[in-house]
């Protein structure tokens, strides 16, 4: 009995206690294993079993451990953990309480790249249906990029060069760093707000992945999606891609290529104002050639024959005309090409779609006026040949025998107006209005 008595005996919570204390002794361990029975509780914390071919370690990684993870944990990824082993006293199972986890064989950062990458595109953010066109000639360019560094100086020399009208509102925000991403998609947010910026551009010079971590994050990704304003991503180097490329309605190599796109509309712009008076004019000049070719045609038929005379003094009426008409036209392709100059001089301290609008409806009139000027000046000239031709026609003997007349003659020629001057077996030879009879007297009849 005595022996019993001095037996230490232990509570269950006494004997947990204790082997907690002694494993809490092993301090910082670093353990590889393959992820199993993950679960994301509802409360943040994440609990899992650590395996290998031989043994499993069941771990647990608390809220404000895993907050900090730059990969989303998931069963069949093998990792490095770093934690310190403890027992979770109401069950009383050894657990390993992560501080610190890494996938193995892939970068953290790499893999929740890829991991968010394909989460947003199942979700549609990257779809094209979803990207909105660029405006063709903004005026007010809103850019989220650090307000010191080389990017914007570059696009801000590039659009001076290009288009020193256009207005540029700058959202400083972070680039990089703890809270850049909030930064980031806050202006985003901002830009939206406002009723007068046309296109947003979110700008970064290059770096490594780290450098550009704060555009693969989901919340400069939500913000990019939900913008109203297109969006621009002019992150890093041509080769860098980040998640705000994919979901953003245009992305741009650089910097620089970015502000080459919101300015570069205007330059195309004047060069198809220029081309469009050029066409003008040559549709103009080829309706005369068509009406010039159309006229010798007419000069060339065999019933002008007997008024060639009068034919070449209407071609060179119409020639004189043509003349006339071309250089008026010329006066007035010189009057567009001096005000284009002019508009190309102003265009740059004036609204240039207002100021192209009344360029546009300038040119129409000039171009309505010009295309019926020279319709009505053919209309008359053809008006006139018509008039002359038929004035022709009616003094023309062929138009006489088209009547039902006929013209005689004898046999030496001469036309006949007299029955007498014939005798009965004398030949005469009758022209009709087609053909002609060789004929001899039967008769006279006086």
């Amino acid at each position: 009995m005595d022996s019993i008595a001095q037996r230490k005996i232990y509570t269950i919570f006494e004997v947990t206690t204790e082997i907690k204390q002694a494993l809490e002794r092993f301090g910082i361990v670093w353990v590889q294993g393959e992820i199993s029975n993950f679960k994301h509780h509802t409360s943040g914390h994440m609990y899992f079993s650590l395996k290998d071919d031989r043994a499993q370690l069941r771990a647990a990684c608390f809220r404000n451990n895993n907050h900090y993870l730059k990969f989303r944990p998931e069963d069949g990824l093998e990792v490095l953990a770093r934690g310190r082993i403890s027992v979770y006293e109401p069950r009383g199972d050894y657990q390993l309480l992560v501080e610190y986890m890494e996938p193995v064989g892939i970068g953290s950062l790499q893999l929740a790249f890829e991991q968010l990458k394909q989460k947003l595109r199942k979700e549609g953010l990257f779809a094209e249906e979803h990207k909105v066109r660029l405006p063709l000639l903004p005026k007010k360019v809103g850019v989220v990029t650090s307000p010191t560094g080389a990017a914007i100086r570059d696009m801000l020399r590039i659009l001076n060069r290009r288009n020193a009208s256009l207005d540029i509102l700058i959202y400083p925000a972070r680039v990089q760093g703890a809270g850049a991403a909030e930064e980031i998609a806050a202006g985003v947010r901002y830009f939206n707000t406002r009723d007068d910026v046309d296109v947003i551009v979110v700008a970064r010079g290059g770096g490594s992945i780290e450098d550009l971590w704060a555009f693969n994050e989901e919340a400069v990704a939500r913000a990019i999606f939900d913008s109203v304003l297109p969006v621009i991503s002019a992150v890093g180097h041509e080769v860098d891609f980040t998640i705000a490329d994919f979901v953003a309605d245009l992305r741009a190599p650089t910097p620089s290529a970015a502000a080459e796109m919101v300015s570069g509309a205007r330059d195309d712009l004047l060069v198809t104002v220029r081309s469009l008076s050029r066409r003008a004019v040559q549709a103009v000049r080829l309706l005369i050639e068509k009406r010039r070719s159309s006229l010798e045609r007419l000069a060339r038929n065999r019933a002008f024959n007997i008024a060639s005379n009068k034919v070449r003094e209407l071609q060179q009426r119409f020639d004189e005309a043509t003349l006339r008409a071309t250089q008026a036209m010329a006066g007035n392709l010189t009057r567009l090409r001096h005000r284009e100059r002019m508009l190309h001089t102003r265009l740059v301290k004036v609204d240039l779609r207002l100021a192209i609008a009344r360029r546009r409806e300038i040119l129409a009139g000039k171009k309505n006026r010009l295309r019926s000027g020279a319709r009505s000046l053919l209309q008359r000239m053809r008006s006139r040949l018509e008039l002359d031709m038929g004035r022709m026609n009616a003094l023309s003997p062929l138009a006489i025998l088209q009547r039902g007349y006929a013209i005689c003659r004898n046999e030496q020629g001469l036309i006949l107006r007299d029955a007498g001057l014939v005798t009965p077996g004398d030949r005469v030879e009758v022209k009709l209005a087609r053909g002609e009879l060789d004929c001899r007297v039967e008769q006279q009849k006086i």
